[in-house]
């Protein structure tokens, strides 16, 4: 028996890429979210061209991207083009939650960072995913899997040596 969800009635804009924000938002729409995932024209999420079947590759619909992404509905926006932004902050006013996994500062450059979308949608809650957080001398590192299993050690004990 299927009843109400607990994020039901909720809307959250998903502007994260590949794995983890992708992931977090997908639990998100289990849990009953309207989640709107958007990415960028022309390219879209990274992940739109991995997994092992290289035509659904080609086609932008790989398989890491089906499983992160089911459930969402989907818009492209140039956050670079005037146009674009002022279509995200008419989003952001009818939203509750807001989840990026851009570098830190992507976003205070693209004019479109807490600051400025706490003002449009005061009660906006803002999340924001980075492999080594929001300051400090990594900040800006990418952390993809391969480089957080090195760095954490992890790598040394699995698989075989070389």
């Amino acid at each position: 028996m299927s009843g109400p969800k607990s994020l039901s009635g909720i809307t959250v804009l998903d502007l994260t890429n590949v794995l983890a924000g992708p992931f977090c938002c997908h639990q998100l729409a289990h849990m009953g979210a309207d989640v709107i995932k958007v990415e960028a024209p022309g390219r879209g999420d990274l992940a739109r061209q991995l997994g092992a079947d290289m035509e659904l590759n080609e086609k932008l619909m790989g398989v890491s991207f089906m499983a992160q992404n089911a459930g969402k509905r989907s818009i492209t926006l140039n956050l670079k083009d005037p146009r674009g932004k002022e279509i995200l902050k008419k989003l952001v006013a009818k939203a509750d939650v807001l989840v990026e996994n851009f570098r830190p500062g992507v976003m205070d450059r693209l004019e479109l960072g807490y600051d400025v979308l706490s003002k449009v949608n005061p009660g906006l809650v803002y999340c924001a995913i980075s492999g080594f957080g929001q300051s400090g001398p990594m900040k800006k590192l990418p952390a993809y899997d391969q480089i957080v299993q090195g760095l954490s050690g992890i790598m040394t004990i699995t698989g075989e040596e070389g």
